[in-house]
């Protein structure tokens, strides 16, 4: 009987040991370790552009949301069409443009998720000319837009039209997001690092009506209209940021040709075009724009059309795109850019992206080439003709093919001369339309502010314990090792 009594004794005393070492190991563990895998999370936004429209539809793990580069992009979407801008006329046909594009989200987007996806949609410089012309008719296509997003099982955050200075912003915001310059996790230190503030990158945006640029400067610019702070991860950014409505490369091209026209002639030589290209605008299209003054005398009523002839002189065409801006207007200051805009002295590297990209990719001119070789690329371009143009790339737009001398000499205009980059700092230009998956633009940093996912404060290093499992692992063991010690002294009593 007493042996019985000790071989239950002695197998309750191993039982109670083998859970203590169970409850021990179980405290160790991580509670990330045997959680469920975190829950997916969506949102979307629309990029209404002067010129196009397109969706970004990106995911992210819901537990990292204050962590730092977690945003990927699941999907981007081409509009089909213009501008939604160019539904003026037709406001409905602007809501209805979105459709196709719509219904490509949710066909990756879970259907139990869909309800609770933030959806937004921007409009830019485009829209922002549209309201200068037909205030009304902005309110109308805005509203179309609105309607035709609230019929999709999304929540629907709203449309609206951007500032220049926050179309900037957001795309200066993008960048560092996507390139580590806010907070970077370092391995060897188990914890987020700062990185140096000389790290922050520009921004250089250019679209088809506007264009943007925004950078940090050394010195505070607190009391000037352009500066904007941003607290992101615990550190204050003090930034520069200034847009240039009409400056955008579509609205250059109509100030160019309508430089270029005199009231006498219907014939026009354009020094941009290649020789043997021919194009006839109307001179409607031109009291169309704010961006091209409508009371010109050379703009006569009614619909009259003018020729432009290619000439293709790119020493010309510099000459004839650097009377669009205004350099006199900032006399003798340092701190000016053009039309008597303050802009203070470059800083730091510069991600060129959108139509600055896309014109220096259709060169084929590698990163870090010198400034001279850029120029004698463009130079080339510019006297090619033609018949050698089109039959050189076949599968180019036949509509933007013979625009690619002017806008890239327009953009050694707006660099050199009105931004100021030089000789040395132009290698400080990164021109980039992709940072890891995600496409460079103002959509993603717009997505970020407004869903709260890029915090004030620095992200915690490490995830540690739940202090109540925590808790509860420790009471457990203690139990186990009192009444273990309880079992062991009733077995040597006996």
């Amino acid at each position: 009987m007493l042996a019985r009594k000790k071989s239950f004794i002695s197998a309750i005393v191993g039982t109670l040991v083998a859970l203590s070492i169970v409850a021990l190991v179980l405290s160790l563990v991580r509670v990330e370790d045997v959680m469920l895998p975190p829950t997916v999370k969506y949102g979307m936004v629309f990029d209404a552009g002067s010129s196009h429209t397109s969706l970004f539809v990106y995911e992210w793990d819901s537990d990292k949301e204050n962590n730092t580069g977690v945003v990927s992009q699941t999907l981007s979407c081409d509009v089909q069409g213009q501008g939604i801008s160019s539904y003026a006329n037709n406001p409905p046909e602007a809501g209805n443009s979105l459709r196709e594009c719509l219904d490509k989200a949710l066909q990756i987007i879970p259907a139990e998720k869909q309800r609770d996806v933030p959806a937004y949609l921007g409009a830019t410089a485009g829209m922002r000319l549209l309201r200068k012309q037909n205030s009304s008719a902005t309110e109308q296509v805005l509203a179309e837009v609105a309607k035709t997003m609230q019929e999709y099982p999304v929540a629907f955050k709203g449309a609206r039209i951007l500032t220049g200075e926050e179309e900037g912003a957001y795309g200066w915001i993008t960048i560092n997001y996507l390139l580590d310059s806010f907070t970077k996790y370092s391995p060897k230190a188990h914890a987020w690092l700062h990185p140096e503030t000389a790290n922050i990158f520009g921004a250089l945006d250019l679209g088809g009506a506007s264009t943007q640029i925004t950078f940090m400067p050394e010195d505070s610019l607190l009391g000037q209209n352009e500066g904007s702070e941003f607290t992101l991860y615990g550190y204050s950014y003090n930034i520069y940021t200034h847009s240039y409505l009409c400056y955008g490369q579509n609205e250059m091209l109509k100030r160019l040709a309508k430089e270029l026209i005199s009231s006498s002639s219907t014939l026009v030589q354009h020094p941009c075009y290649p020789k043997g290209y021919t194009e006839t605008v109307s001179l409607s299209s031109f009291r169309a724009s704010p961006c091209t003054d409508g009371s010109d005398p050379r703009l006569a009523l009614g619909d009259s059309t003018v020729t432009l002839e290619g000439r293709g002189n790119a020493s010309a065409c510099l000459a004839a795109l650097r009377k669009l801006f205004n350099f006199s207007a900032c006399g003798h200051s340092q701190d000016c850019s053009f039309d008597g805009v303050y802009q203070p002295p470059l800083r730091g590297q510069f991600v060129a992206f959108s139509a600055f990209y896309y014109n220096f990719k259709f060169l084929n001119l590698t990163e870090g080439q010198p400034l001279a070789v850029v120029r004698e690329a463009i130079e080339g371009l510019c006297t090619r003709s033609w018949e050698d143009l089109s039959s050189s790339y076949p599968k180019e737009n036949p509509k933007r093919l013979p625009k690619y001398c002017a806008n890239a000499n327009y953009i050694l205009t707006l660099l050199l001369d009105a931004y100021k980059f030089n000789e040395t700092s132009w290698n400080n230009i990164i021109f980039q339309m992709k940072a890891g998956s995600a496409d460079v633009g103002w959509t993603l940093g717009y997505m970020l502010n407004l869903t709260n996912m890029v915090p004030a404060e620095a992200p915690a290093s490490l995830k540690g314990h739940r202090p109540s499992l925590w808790a509860a692992a420790i009471t457990f063991i203690i139990l186990t090792l009192i009444l273990g010690l309880a079992a062991l002294l009733l077995l040597l009593w006996l």
